[in-house]
Order: structure tokens, then sequence, then C-alpha cells
């Protein structure tokens, strides 16, 4: 697939200390300011509740980093309360605009595509009030994103960069069980943006080949730009925040720290048994993300060894999302049929910092997907010291060594995942050398690089334009 895309992975060029590289005279110019068009779900919402997911930590850590190397950001998002400021300074750099576009609560995701209109009139009223060429760049996230994008990026004669971050078709071709199908509307919408875009941004290679087969996109237009993780939130913690996975520089270490001991200590702040076996699930709550598999492995496990019931926790971190809003106690209901409620910790979402707890906390990530563009759960996890067991599906191989940072799955079955998690339960020892190694591995996934992978992007499809305005035929 190399061959197909722009490949920006790997350190950025120019100084390390992450300061902006000084464009040469005639150079390329990046943008010194970008309209970022998040429509279904604020940057502001706690992930893990309602829409809010992996896409609201990308957008807000991209953002901070392009405004740390001089490119300011603007995130537009549709108001969800009355009693939102009209902006919000998120960082230095990083201002969040409120658009009313719709009723503020109530409103289903299936529901967004009618007040598009709404919202697109905010976002160019915005637009009005300032001088011309404000905006250099549009990046839309997500497909309803991208319709908005399309239009503004036209009206106001700049190149529109378009991130999907999950694709109809590739989810309606996994599609788990009873869950309900993205609708023909998208695929639509989906096909129209990718025509439009100048650059569509893919999290992995696997992404950009599937939209080059399912989308026609022209392979020359994709770059893959892997996400990164908050090294500085995510990682591994002794006591009294100490850390053993970098210095006070934050130079990140990659082999001073004991993840034993980083989990011991977060468990006893969370009130674990400190020598349970912690399969944690952390997510939306949704067919897509299949928690149901972890716990039909867990009583898979309990069948084979009942005297593991007394030394085994299961947390379940999150909230009902999508198509998980029917049944929003269908999970515990499940819990309960198998036999293993008594084992099963359901706790709602949490911030960030508490999120990283629960990742140090836990003997092993499990996140059995049907369907994911990246999985940045995985890297989180695994920057906090703690090995993944993830199914073989879009961006987990990217995300998750195989083998070495954690185990991957083929398939949903919930037997491969009790046998994988049996290794764990004959090996307790095992958790503490993945995650060393899983620590290791996500500290290639620093959001300095994507940021500075993305600017590239950036420059490159204003040269583009530019140089299209100048060809007689452009």
């Amino acid at each position: 697939m190399s061959q197909y895309v722009t490949r920006l992975r790997g350190r950025p060029h120019g100084p390390a200390s992450g300061q902006p590289r000084l464009r040469r005279p005639g150079g390329p110019r990046r943008p010194r300011r970008v309209a970022m068009l998040s429509v279904h779900t604020s940057p502001l919402h706690q992930p893990g509740t309602g829409d809010a997911g992996g896409m609201n930590v990308y957008i807000v850590e991209l953002a901070k980093k392009l405004a740390a190397i001089n490119i300011e950001v603007e995130i537009f998002t549709r108001a969800t309360t009355g009693t939102l400021p009209p902006a919000v300074e998120l960082a230095p750099g990083v201002l969040v605009r409120h658009v009313d576009a719709g009723p503020y609560e109530g409103l289903a995701k299936e529901e967004l595509p009618a007040q598009l209109c709404a919202f697109t009139h905010g976002v160019m009223q915005q637009w009005a009030g300032h001088r011309p060429g404000y905006y250099d760049l549009v990046h839309s996230h997500y497909w309803l994103s991208g319709h908005v994008g399309w239009l503004a990026a036209e009206r106001w004669g700049v190149p529109l960069v378009h991130a999907m971050h999950t694709m109809a078709k590739v989810k309606n071709a996994s599609l788990a069980e009873g869950d309900t199908p993205e609708p023909a509307a998208r695929v639509i919408g989906e096909t129209q943006i990718v025509r439009a875009a100048d650059r569509l941004i893919a999290n992995t290679e696997e992404e950009a080949a599937e939209l080059v087969r399912h989308y026609d996109a022209a392979p020359e237009a994709v770059a893959v730009v892997h996400p990164g993780v908050n090294l500085d939130r995510f990682r591994p913690v002794v006591h009294g925040g100490a850390h053993g996975a970098g210095g006070a520089d934050g130079s990140h270490s990659s082999h001073s720290f004991d993840s034993a001991a980083s989990r011991a200590a977060a468990r006893a702040r969370l009130g674990l048994p400190a020598d349970a076996l912690i399969p944690l699930f952390a997510g939306r709550i949704q067919p897509l993300k299949a928690p149901d598999v972890l716990l039909r492995a867990v009583a898979v496990l309990l069948e084979e060894d009942p005297a593991l019931r007394s030394r085994i926790v299961v947390p379940v971190v999150g909230g009902p999302s999508g198509s998980g809003l029917a049944k929003p106690e269908g999970l515990q209901k499940l819990a309960a049929r198998l036999g293993i409620a008594d084992v099963v910790r359901f706790r709602p979402p949490v911030g960030q910092d508490q999120l990283a707890d629960w990742y140090r906390a836990a003997s092993v990530l499990v996140m059995p997907s049907y369907s994911e563009s990246f999985g940045l759960v995985a890297i989180e996890a695994q920057a906090c010291g703690t090995p993944v067991v993830a199914a073989a599906v879009g961006g987990l191989p990217v995300a998750v060594r195989d083998g070495v940072s954690g185990f991957l799955v083929d398939g949903h079955d919930p037997a491969d995942y009790a046998r994988v998690l049996g290794r764990f339960v004959r090996d307790p020892a095992l958790a503490a050398r993945m995650g060393t190694a899983a620590a290791r591995h996500a500290r290639h996934f620093g959001w300095d690089t994507a940021a500075a992978a993305t600017g590239e992007v950036y420059t490159a499809a204003m040269q583009e334009r530019r140089r299209r305005l100048r060809s007689p035929r452009g």
C-alpha cells in the first residue's frame, strides 16, 4: 500500500525542541489559521459520554500541538446547551466556537444531517466578520463536518483537508450481530467528500487503502498520519505523581520504570485488589465496541477455572452510545445471565486523568471491536504500561505489536479471547513484562510528530491549490 499514499511518519524534520521551522524565502508557506470542523461532537465533551470518543481526544490534542508550532486553530462545533459562551479558549492558539444548529438537547447523531444548513450558516456568519483570507485552510472531521467543510472551502477559496475517522462501507462490512447498518445517505455523502477534498488524512495505510478501494480516492491525495497519545498524562505512575517512564525533563526514558509498581499503586488508589486479574474494557458501550465479547470470555474462563472467581475483577468503564442507547442496561443484564455479575464492575465515563489510573490498574485492556480506524484507547493503555488484547481489525494491528505489547485476536469468538486471557492467569508476571514493552511501543506515537506531519499535509494542500490556480486550465 505504501506506493499509494503520502507517507508522513517518523520524526519530523527541524528542531527537536518542537519549535516551528523557519520557512526559506520563497519556500512553501504553512497555514497561519485553520478552521477545524467537528459538527456532531464537541472537543469540550468528556470522552466516553454520548458520541464523544477517540475523535474528541484526537481533535483536542492535535489542535494544541498545531498551535504550539504556530498554526492557530478555530474549532467549530454544535452548541448543545444555551449556557455555553459563543467562544471558549481551549488553549493558547486554540478557540472553540459554538454554532447554534437545531435544539440544544435530544438531537441524535442520525438527525444531524437536517441541521447542516443551519450549521453552515453559523460558520459563514463567523467568517463574514473577518477580513478576506482570515482562514487559510479547512480541516473537517467525520462525514457530517465534511459537507460543511466542502461548502466553506469553496466559498473561501481555500483547501479542504478531511479526516474520515470511520467509514460507512467499512463499518457495514463488519457489523456486530444486531447492530444497525450505516444509511445509504452517509455512503453517498462520504463519496462526495472524498471527491471534493484536496487531501484526505488516514490513520493507517490500511485505512488509506480502504479510501482508494471503497471510495475511489485519488491515491496521491491520501496521506497517512498516525494519531498520537498524550505522553504526559498517559504514563506509568508509581506514587505521588512520580513515574519512571521519563524524567522531570519529559525525556521519557525507555527502560527506567517498573510497570508492576505502577499497577499496584493505581490499584491502591482505586480500591482494587492488589493480586487480582483485572481485564478492563474502557470506551463507549455499543455493539461496535463489543464489550459483550469480554463478558462472554470471562464466563468461559470461570467455567474452566471456578477458583478464579475469587481473584478476578472486570471493570467496564464507559457509557451507552450509538445503537447501544436502545438497550442501555443490556450489558448489565448479560452479565447477570452469564452468572458473572459478581465480578463485573460497571463504572460511568471518567475524566482523562482518572481514566489513566484505570489503565494503570488493569492487568490488560481488552478491545474486541468490530471496527476501529485506529484505536487511541489501545495506545493510551500501553503508554500507561498496560498490555492490550485486541481484535485484529482496522488500525489495531498498528496500535498493538502482536506478541510484544499485547495480543491480536482474529475474529470475535469469546473462546479465543478466553484462551489469550488465560495466558495472563497462568503467568501472573506476563502483564508486567508486556507492560514494559507496551509503554516503550506507545512512545513512538507522540502528538508532536502527528502535528508536524499534519502541518506538512496542510502545506502540500495549499501548494497544490496555488499551482492549480496558476495553471491556464486550473
